[in-house]
């Protein structure tokens, strides 16, 4: 006999997890499923970042993730070198993570914490919610959208048993070669195929104590060829993950060829074990559409993108928050249809550009390839001409790859323009920036961070539901109150009494919805506050057009 949910997640990585975590903390129940048994040998992702903290922080997890495994007292910077034992042609510093201060634009600060750190975390969440269902070892097989409701057949591939799920929505997290969005027939555009590349999973103790490069997170290695390799710090101790970087042409990767990269990447031979070795390709793709009737998509099953930058899950978990609280929404009844599909409206431009900014970091890094570097900076002496030689080219590389490095805009700086259930108040679309980011109360951004007290930031007074913020305490909420009240939208309102707060939000009456954006802004109440709130519930059928 099938078994009802409200909402079917299929996929268990970092995006499935925190939907079901985020559905959970607002009250909905799931399912999820995953074919895997929740282990993860070759983490995709190893950088939490801000945003994505932040809703760390909603879910009352921070010290969850700082503590799930990483050493914190690695330090973070990146350097391209020859190799291990050769020359350093410069280096972006960064402090260790249990260093990191947050900047001021936010209370929390990009963390540390590789997938098998970090999916631990997000199932524990999930789970304490006391809302989630996770089947491991449970592979999905088919599904039908009824309009109503989808009936989807599931394997536990344990026992072999096949059952049916009903649920009121299914949301496909199952990574890049998503079986829902196959079923969907979804088509994806972009680039298929950047580069074929393979990594390895490798085990030394002491590494550091084997070359003469001062430490780092990150190693690039270039050499005659152009850029050919990097070194990753996976775990702050032993563990290190090398990517053999190829071309677009595909090819196997043995494991003589990989151990002996390996050693020309350190310099020396020394003894280390290749724990594991995956060969994967690197694309930059995103899905025509996030929705087909009762069935959405998200994460990597809705976008795919070059690891450079760290964009890649951080997006998906966005996608995940977005699409969270209107499932919620609409399965609570205040919700309406048009909320479900503000959701490819507001997210597949944001993978757009997230996803492109990859492939650019992605150019650059591998920019020694194309520009053929002067070959005296591989030569063995160090003569004065050497140097400057080296000098000349790191100094170029250094500055090139700062982009990739500083990227709170793309972080903290996306915004909905457009979207149907956003009230624009007329004010001009900011320019988008990468390294630097501007907080802005513009509707359809980012609610900015102010510090209330010393451990209470503003974000903190988001929640499940709307939260009118008033910063003169003149101004009339008490209509907008009354017509939440009438739609059964839940909604709060939340005096503020802090100047800075004032002058960033720059209106007397803000309007933040329940993922944290702005969603309506002005220095008085609108006439018609039950027309309001039916916009930004995405209530088409009483949504009247507002300015």
């Amino acid at each position: 006999m099938a078994k009802r949910v409200p909402v079917l997640i299929v996929g268990g990585g970092p995006v499935g997890l925190s939907l079901a975590g985020d559905l959970g903390w607002r009250g909905i129940d799931t399912v999820l499923v995953e074919a895997r048994d929740g282990s993860v040998f070759q983490p995709k992702m190893d950088m939490v970042g801000i945003r994505t903290m932040e809703f760390c922080r909603r879910w009352g997890i921070v010290d969850d993730v700082e503590s799930a495994g990483y050493n914190r007292a690695q330090v973070q910077d990146c350097a391209w070198v020859t190799n291990l034992n050769g020359f350093e042609f410069g280096r972006e510093a960064f402090a260790a993570p249990q260093d990191e201060r947050s900047p001021a634009q936010s209370p929390q600060h990009r963390e540390r914490c590789p997938q098998n750190f970090f999916d631990p975390v997000l199932t524990r969440f999930a789970n304490s919610t006391g809302h989630a269902d996770i089947r491991y070892r449970t592979r999905l097989l088919s599904f039908v959208d009824h309009g109503d409701h989808v009936t989807a057949t599931v394997e536990a591939r344990e026992t072999g048993e096949v059952y049916d799920i009903d649920a009121d929505y299914l949301v496909g997290t199952d990574g890049g070669d998503s079986t829902v969005r196959t079923a969907l027939d979804i088509a994806m555009s972009g680039d298929g195929a950047l580069t074929y590349t393979s990594n390895a999973i490798i085990r030394c103790t002491g590494l550091p104590s084997l070359h003469t490069t001062a430490p780092a997170y990150r190693y690039i290695f270039i050499g005659p060829e152009g850029t050919w390799a990097t070194l990753v710090a996976i775990d702050g101790r032993d563990q290190w993950r090398f990517s053999l970087i190829g071309d677009g042409t595909q090819r196997e990767i043995s494991e003589e060829e990989m151990r002996t990269a390996i050693v020309r990447a350190v310099g020396r031979e020394f003894d280390f074990e290749i724990l594991s070795m995956l060969p994967w390709v690197r694309r930059q793709l995103v899905a025509d559409n996030y929705r087909k009737g009762r069935v959405f998509i998200a994460g990597d099953a809705a976008h795919l993108t070059s690891p450079t930058g760290g964009f890649g899950m951080n997006t998906g978990i966005l996608d995940a928050v977005n699409l969270s609280w209107k499932l919620a929404a609409r399965l609570q009844g205040w919700g309406g249809e048009e909320l479900l599909d503000s959701y490819e409206l507001e997210q597949r431009p944001v993978a757009v550009r997230n996803i492109t900014e990859a492939g650019d970091n992605l150019k650059r890094m591998l920019e020694p390839r194309l520009t053929t570097p002067d070959q005296r900076i591989f030569a063995p002496d160090d003569t004065p001409e050497t140097r400057a030689a080296r000098k000349a080219f790191g100094d170029h590389y250094t500055e090139m790859m700062k982009r990739e490095w500083h990227s709170i805009g793309i972080h903290l700086g996306y915004v909905y323009d457009g979207s149907p259930v956003i009230v624009p108040d007329g004010t001009p679309l900011p320019a988008m920036q990468v390294s630097s980011y501007a907080p802005s109360a513009r509707p359809g951004s980012r609610a900015p961070h102010v510090w209330l007290d010393a451990s209470r930031s503003i974000l903190d007074e988001f929640g499940p539901g709307f939260v009118l913020l008033r910063f003169d305490p003149s101004a009339d909420s008490a209509p907008l109150q009354a017509a939440a009240d009438r739609a059964g939208v839940p909604l709060r309102v939340v005096d503020i009494d802090d100047p800075v707060a004032s002058e960033l939000y720059e209106r007397a009456l803000v309007l933040v919805r329940p993922d944290g954006q702005v969603s309506w802004r002005g220095d008085t109440m609108v006439e018609d506050p039950d027309a309001l709130l039916t916009r930004v519930s995405g209530r088409r059928e009483h949504a009247l057009v507002l300015q």
